[in-house]
C-alpha cells in the first residue's frame, strides 16, 4: 500500500509569493529540511548553491537536496514555480544539487504539465485525487532524472576553491549555532581564514564571514517571526555571548532591533 502522508507536507508555490514578506527569505544563504525545486519561466538573477554563484534565467530548472545551503535574487521579472516536496518524500530524486538549463520547448512543456497536473489534483476533492498527485510527482522525479543524465556532459567540475567553500557552506549548516567564527571554521577545514575567505569571495563573492553572519541572521529572522521565544534566549541558541551582543549584531544587518522587528511581522 502506498504510504501517502508526503502529499500532506508537499507545496506547490509561485516564486514571487516567496519573497512578499522580504526579499530576505530568498535572498539569504539557508538550507532547507526538504528537498526544493525552482523552475524559473521568465526574468534572470543568480543563485548560490553550496557556496558556489551562477546566474539563472528563464527555463531554468534549479534541484537543492534537503540540508544544501542556498539563496536567490527574486527580482520584480522573475517568474516561476517552487515545488517543495516535505520532510517525508519518497520519491527517487537527485542527491545532489542540480542546475538544468532546459532548452527544448516540448521538455518545458513537458515540466509544466506535470506542474499543472499536480496543483490540479492537491486541490482536488475528486476520488482517489491524493493517489493521483503522488502519482503525478514520481513523473516529476523521473523527468529530473532524465534531464541530468542528459545534461551530465555539460556539468563542469568545482575547482578546488569551490570544493572548499562547499565543505565551508556543509559545516557552516550544521555549526552556525554554536558560536563559531570564521577562524574556527577555517581551522576545522585545515585552512587559514584568509585563505577561505578569498575562496568564498571567487566562488560566490561573498566573504566567509558574511555568509556566516547571513545564515545566522536568517535564523534569528525566522524565530522572531515564527515563534514567541524570548529574545534573551534566541540569543543563547545562536551562540551570542549575550542579548546586547546579539542585539547589535541584529540591527547592524537589519537596521532594526529584534524587538521590533518582531513587532512589524
Amino acid at each position: 500500500m502506498q504510504d501517502l502522508s508526503a502529499i500532506s507536507q508537499l507545496r506547490v508555490i509561485a516564486i514571487p509569493r516567496l519573497a512578499a514578506n522580504g526579499r530576505w527569505r530568498v535572498e539569504a544563504m539557508r538550507a532547507l529540511s526538504e528537498p526544493l525545486l525552482l523552475w524559473f519561466t521568465k526574468g534572470q538573477g543568480r543563485i548560490t548553491i553550496a557556496g558556489s554563484t551562477r546566474g539563472y534565467t528563464a527555463n531554468n530548472a534549479v534541484f537543492i537536496p534537503a540540508g544544501v545551503m542556498h539563496g536567490f535574487e527574486v527580482g520584480p521579472q522573475v517568474f516561476g514555480t517552487a515545488v517543495y516536496f516535505g520532510k517525508n518524500c519518497d520519491i527517487t530524486l537527485p542527491t545532489a544539487p542540480q542546475h538544468l538549463r532546459v532548452r527544448e520547448t516540448f521538455v518545458q512543456q513537458e515540466l509544466n504539465v506535470t506542474l499543472d497536473a499536480i496543483v490540479r489534483e492537491m486541490t482536488s476533492d475528486t476520488p482517489a485525487h491524493d493517489r493521483a498527485t503522488l502519482h503525478y510527482l514520481g513523473l516529476l522525479g523521473v523527468w529530473l532524472e532524465r534531464q541530468v543524465q542528459k545534461g551530465a556532459e555539460e556539468v563542469k567540475r568545482p575547482d578546488a576553491g569551490q570544493r572548499l567553500v562547499a565543505r565551508y557552506s556543509n559545516l557552516l549548516e550544521r555549526n552556525f549555532r554554536d558560536g563559531m567564527g570564521v577562524a574556527d571554521f577555517a581551522s576545522a577545514l585545515g585552512v587559514t581564514p584568509t585563505h577561505l575567505t578569498r575562496c568564498c569571495n571567487q566562488a560566490c563573492g561573498k566573504s566567509a564571514s558574511t555568509m556566516l553572519q547571513d545564515r545566522v541572521i536568517f535564523e534569528a529572522r525566522s524565530l522572531l517571526l515564527e515563534t514567541k521565544i524570548p529574545v534573551g534566549q534566541i540569543a543563547t541558541a545562536l551562540g551570542f555571548a549575550s542579548p546586547a551582543y546579539f542585539t547589535r549584531a541584529f540591527q547592524h544587518k537589519t537596521g532594526k532591533s529584534p524587538s521590533a522587528f518582531r513587532k512589524e511581522k
